[in-house]
């Protein structure tokens, strides 16, 4: 994610536990980055738009609209996932 170059900065006070300013300072560290820069790329996370369905349209309502998919009454959906899993990982031989 890109933050902007040319916007003014602002201090901000934060209070959290002494542990978890160590351990953000060792992901800081290993995340090659400020904990500034973290935070603030949290921030602009936060502030997305939370969903692209359509507005005031539940998850479950949406789930509703899709189209029926049509699969024989004997359709073991177990079976083909694993089938599935093997053939991703070059297991083949199993079924």
């Amino acid at each position: 994610m890109r933050i902007k170059e040319n916007t003014m900065k602002k201090r901000l006070n934060i209070t959290i536990s002494e542990d978890l300013i160590e351990k953000m300072k060792n992901y800081a560290v290993y995340q090659e980055k400020s904990i500034s820069s973290i935070i603030e790329e949290h921030f602009e996370e936060l502030l997305k738009s939370p969903s692209k369905l359509p507005q005031k349209m539940s998850l479950v309502e949406y789930v509703t609209t899709l189209p029926k998919v049509d699969l024989p009454e004997d359709f073991d959906y177990k079976e083909e996932y694993y089938k599935t899993k093997a053939k991703r990982y070059g297991l083949k031989d199993l079924f």
